[in-house]
């Protein structure tokens, strides 16, 4: 556990006191074909990150971004990258809006894949190191994918302390505990559609089939861990300009040897999304700005607190809106 409310203070002393913001980036699954070319064809700031992905990649990822084919944007190699890429093409193309009146946030934090791009945000890596890092990701990820297939479920409506029981039961694993309700599960192919079963027998509102190519989050992308810890271990990481919120714990790390564990581990253990969010309320966090494309991290957020308030700021129009806030 992180501490009480004091501890919970003293780890943002780093960060803007006046600032009650966080900023938050999401995972895989909400990439879409298209997602980002308003901001290309807006905003020169979000223009040169595609052109930045493009060159460190050696590929023309933006050009899949904008234009498809769908199937081939799915591929984890690749919806990692473009999700990042995305991400930190609406959070600069805000920069460029703000200007010198940008707010530094809290903490910041991102869901699995998402926690990278917080790496780049918060001056850990650079986006170019972060993009080709993310990319290399998706590789390992699939690659274990094949080697031991898998699969995920998300269980609605079943307690946390339920669903570890049919969990130990079925040999399945806790991959995303996302809100009071909604807990996704991850492992073998056959005890995922076990613990579905076991889940709805329990009292679980609703099981559903995750459109996923493996059982991310859990022991199965153990091999993955093995390359992705080679990986890491060949980048120069800097020590957190902002505390990032990590997956594992949901608790603040700041330094490079925090944040290379975090990451090595963090293929095959849970994100504690809950966990993070409530943390960062914990500690004075009362607007999330949630940059990349899709509303699925304001929108847990909503649903786990909603005394705070969650914007998403993934096109122009969004940018438009909140220029005049304090943001």
């Amino acid at each position: 556990m992180c501490g009480g409310s004091a501890c919970l203070r003293e780890a943002f002393t780093d960060a803007n006191e006046s600032s009650q913001y966080s900023y938050i980036f999401p995972g895989q699954g909400s990439q879409a074909v298209g997602m980002g070319l308003e901001l290309y064809q807006s905003s020169a700031a979000a223009k040169a990150v595609f052109q930045e992905a493009d060159d460190s990649l050696d590929t023309s990822l933006s050009q899949l971004i904008f234009h498809g084919p769908a199937d081939v944007l799915q591929d984890t190699v690749n919806s990692q990258p473009a999700i990042m890429t995305v991400s930190i093409a609406c959070w600069r193309a805000w920069q460029e809006a703000r200007g010198a009146d940008t707010t530094v946030p809290m903490a910041v934090a991102g869901h699995s894949l998402g926690e990278y791009t917080s790496l780049v945000v918060s001056g850990v890596l650079d986006f170019s190191d972060g993009v080709k890092l993310v990319r290399e990701r998706g590789r390992l990820m699939q690659q274990a994918s094949q080697w031991r297939p898998g699969s995920m479920a998300a269980i609605l409506g079943l307690d946390e302390f339920t669903l570890e029981q049919v969990c130990a039961e079925t040999g399945v694993e806790l991959a995303n505990i996302n809100t009071e309700d909604q807990i996704v599960i991850s492992g073998d192919k056959r005890a995922v559609a076990r613990a579905m079963d076991l889940s709805l027998a329990r009292g679980a509102k609703k099981a559903i089939p995750l459109q996923v190519s493996g059982a991310f989050h859990s022991s199965l992308m153990y091999q993955a861990q093995q390359g992705l810890q080679e990986a890491i271990s060949g980048l120069q990481l800097r020590d957190a300009q902002i505390p990032i919120i990590a997956n594992s714990t949901g608790c603040p790390i700041h330094t490079a040897d925090q944040v290379r564990e975090e990451l090595i581990r963090g293929l095959c253990q849970c994100v504690r999304w809950k966990a993070s969010v409530e943390y960062m309320v914990g500690a004075g966090v009362s607007h999330f700005v949630e940059f990349g494309p899709g509303r699925v991290l304001s929108s847990l957020i909503k649903r786990i607190d909603r005394g705070v308030q969650a914007v998403t700021i993934s096109d122009p129009e969004g940018i438009k809106k909140l220029a005049q806030g304090p943001a």
